[in-house]
């Protein structure tokens, strides 16, 4: 029988796939404003086409291509303040904003006891918050939720010094570099400090244990 606390969370988080797609239209970005003389109309134009493309492909082979839909209109919205504001660098500042949100948002989320790894998790899972009520699960995902605020950070410290430089080269660069790659090794070290956090016995994230009195 397989061991279930063996279970892999990448595989449930959407894996390298999701991850991948979501990096690959503001890479469509950055080649088409490069290719069409620094057009940020023409990279725009690029990336949505790069994320239609990347979305039928997904749903010809039967998966849901929620991470491109979200990617494409983070784009969108991306070009539209660069657009408004004349300064290709200023397509990143959506994403530096955000990274700086999503830091807050789960350090804030672990001291108020409602890890946002466990409820993103609960939900996929249809656990609503069962695994809140399980002492050990709850203490789990706390520490597991680090990484994740690990992995912003990291990228704020990376992109604002180069958005504030202007340096759209090296934004362009990081911005792959620091995207799917670091959200696997995210997922995949988080994932392990949850199996590692939980008690010996307990049988995973999947079956939280609720004791009867809070049931």
């Amino acid at each position: 029988m397989t061991d279930v606390r063996q279970e892999s969370l990448a595989s449930l988080l959407g894996g390298r796939g999701g991850a991948l797609d979501a990096s690959l239209p503001p890479l469509a970005f950055v080649a088409g404003w490069l290719l069409w003389g620094h057009s940020i109309g023409a990279g725009a134009i690029a990336a949505v086409v790069c994320g239609v493309v990347i979305g039928v492909v997904r749903f010809v082979r039967g998966q849901k291509p929620r991470a491109v839909v979200f990617s494409v209109l983070l784009v969108v919205a991306a070009a539209l303040i660069a657009l408004y504001t004349g300064r290709v660098e200023d397509f990143f500042l959506i994403q530096l904003l955000s990274n700086v949100a999503s830091a807050l948002a789960w350090a804030g989320s672990i001291a108020v006891r409602w890890p946002l790894l466990g409820v993103v998790v609960g939900t996929l899972l249809g656990q609503k918050t069962r695994w809140r009520r399980d002492p050990a699960l709850l203490r789990a995902y706390s520490i597991a939720s680090w990484p994740w605020v690990g992995q912003y950070v990291l990228r704020v410290a990376v992109f604002t010094p180069l958005w504030l430089d202007a340096q759209v080269f090296w934004l362009a660069t990081l911005r792959a570099a620091l995207s799917w790659p670091l959200q696997i090794v995210c997922i995949l070290v988080s994932g392990w400090v949850l199996r590692k956090a939980l008690p010996s016995g307990h049988p995973g994230f999947r079956h939280p244990q609720v004791p009867e009195s809070a049931s």
